[in-house]
């Protein structure tokens, strides 16, 4: 066993020329690479890429107004808000209304009081009956018809007015008209001088079949109420 070693054939284990020149795979030296100084570095994270700063489109903004509700939407406060010409607001309805036709949209535009507003179409009235009630479910006494019919006839008016027509008290009378959504303000007084007034609301309209305020029905004179 001694000699075995010996008799192992030497000319596999014979190398010529330096150990440097070996075919296998030499050990790689690690170097540490510094991270990357990120306050050099852009930021390409959603959360920090630029915004388009660019104001929206006259149209878009006409169409948000409108979305929001209240009053109809008048061109001339349309266009002072704006900087822009009355005819702007015009223009952006009757493009906008052409979409909703193309599109098949449940609502329009409509023009009210010497402004716009957005609307449902009639067969889709129903619907918004259900979730505010129409005029069965208002459920108006004669008292607060008599003062809702004083609003509707004198407005813009203020509570001491309604009063001396009715001869009585009307505040509580006045506060449920506005939680109907049947009356608003439509100025609030700012000092002793001055009497907050009321006027009847679209809801008021559309409670009572109405288009605009001039389809009320004339039974005399408002002074006659």
């Amino acid at each position: 066993m001694a000699n075995a070693a010996s008799k192992l054939p030497t000319s596999d284990w014979t190398v010529d020329g330096d150990l440097d020149d070996l075919p296998f795979e030499q050990p790689q030296t690690l170097v540490a690479t510094p991270p990357p100084d990120r306050s050099q570095t852009p930021q390409t994270t959603a959360r920090n890429q630029p915004q388009d700063q660019s104001p929206p489109p006259a149209e878009k903004i006409a169409e948000a107004m409108l979305f929001v509700g209240g009053s109809p939407l008048n061109a001339e406060k349309f266009a002072t808000a704006l900087r822009v010409s009355p005819s702007v607001l015009h223009e952006a309805v009757i493009s906008l209304n052409k979409k909703y036709r193309t599109q098949n949209r449940p609502y329009s535009i409509q023009t009210r009081e010497g402004g716009y507003l957005l609307v449902v179409k009639p067969m889709y009235k129903a619907m918004r009956e259900k979730l505010f009630g129409g005029p069965r479910e208002a459920r108006l006494s004669q008292q607060a018809l008599d003062v809702l019919s004083i609003v509707a006839y004198r407005q813009p008016t203020d509570k001491a007015e309604i009063e001396s027509i009715r001869g009585v008290d009307s505040g509580s009378i006045l506060r449920q008209l506005q939680r109907l959504g049947l009356i608003a303000l439509s100025h609030r007084a700012e000092s002793a001088e001055q009497n907050t007034k009321y006027a009847t609301t679209v809801r008021f309209l559309e409670v009572f079949g109405l288009n605009t305020l001039d389809d009320l029905p004339r039974f005399g004179e408002s002074e006659q109420l």
